[in-house]
């Protein structure tokens, strides 16, 4: 697989791998493969969000303004 970068985009992947201590394709690589991850575990938890509402689970609104608010202090 090939990717293109604009060489403004290639000197500031170079810039962020080089004070990284890595090099470029590593850091892309890596980053790629966070992506994915994350990605992953976001529609892993929207699936279980829609089991959960499928199955009447939900939080009254007053409730989730209170983990909200508490959330937003810590």
């Amino acid at each position: 697989m090939e990717v293109h970068f604009t060489p403004e985009q290639e000197a500031r992947l170079s810039q962020t791998a080089a004070s990284s201590g890595t090099d470029p394709e590593r850091l892309v690589k890596d980053a790629a493969l966070r992506l994915l991850e994350e990605d992953a575990r976001f529609r892993e938890a929207v699936r279980e969000g829609i089991a959960q509402a499928d199955r009447g689970e939900f939080l009254e609104e007053a409730d989730m303004d209170a983990r909200l608010e508490q959330m937003l202090r810590s």
